[in-house]
């Protein structure tokens, strides 16, 4: 990839932009929300940009020609700042969105705190005895080790979770884990005791916090050892 490539066709300055006098720039002290730390000032900022080559392939444009595109506007908006470009390198078939990748690759500071708190709960769930049913990470944590649950068996058990306390009966189990599915491809009634057991000899000797009760459906009830975390201190949407 260079990072010399030039557009094939000239850039118009925007007609929105103007320059900004004296009296309108804003000064740090301006926004109380956005208070800086003591002894520092601001220096410039840095852009962010999640695009990988392919992408930008099937755009019509490659990783060079963004850079040059926006060093022209910015020479234009604002000609005596300075520019520096770097490109961001994560290692093939990392996962995730491809800014938060960016963000990571250059040491964001915010991304790598987040990925260490996400490392760190890991290494708490591996060290822990007994269950974590973790909502936003779609998994379930057994004695330390995640229990090798289908993407149906913990949408089932989220279900219950995200209604402990409460029998659900199986026909609303259909109709909510299987929404849009034709008659022949739902299963029937009798077929979520098939799932609801195959979820139980996953969960070992924690089974019994999924409740039969007979002759209506199934119910979670919460143990003292089982930790529910939904992410980001807010309950999943369909909890209520």
């Amino acid at each position: 990839m260079s990072n010399s490539a030039v557009l094939t066709r000239p850039t118009a300055r925007p007609t929105h932009l103007r320059a900004v006098t004296d009296d309108e720039r804003p000064t740090p002290s301006s926004d109380p929300d956005r208070a800086l730390p003591d002894g520092t000032a601001p220096r410039g900022f840095a852009l962010y940009v999640g695009f990988d080559e392919t992408k930008a392939e099937l755009s019509g444009v490659s990783l060079g020609t963004i850079v040059e595109a926006l060093r022209r506007t910015l020479a234009d908006v604002a000609p005596a700042a300075e520019t520096y470009a770097t490109v961001a390198l994560a290692p093939a078939g990392a996962r995730g969105r491809d800014v938060d990748l960016v963000r990571l690759a250059l040491h964001e500071p915010s991304a790598v705190a987040r990925v260490k708190a996400e490392s760190d709960a890991g290494d708490a769930d591996r060290a822990a005895d007994g269950v974590t049913v973790d909502i936003s990470r779609k998994r379930v944590v057994i004695d330390g080790d995640t229990a090798p649950l289908t993407f149906k068996e913990f949408e089932l058990l989220q279900y219950l979770v995200l209604r402990e306390g409460s029998t659900i009966e199986r026909t609303e189990l259909v109709s909510s884990l299987w929404q849009g599915s034709t008659d022949e491809d739902a299963p029937g009634e009798r077929t979520i005791d098939v799932h609801v057991r195959r979820l139980r000899a996953k969960l070992g000797r924690y089974e019994d916090i999924v409740r039969t009760v007979r002759g209506v459906g199934y119910r979670f009830d919460r143990h003292a050892d089982v930790v529910i975390r939904y992410g980001h201190g807010t309950p999943s949407p369909d909890r209520f």
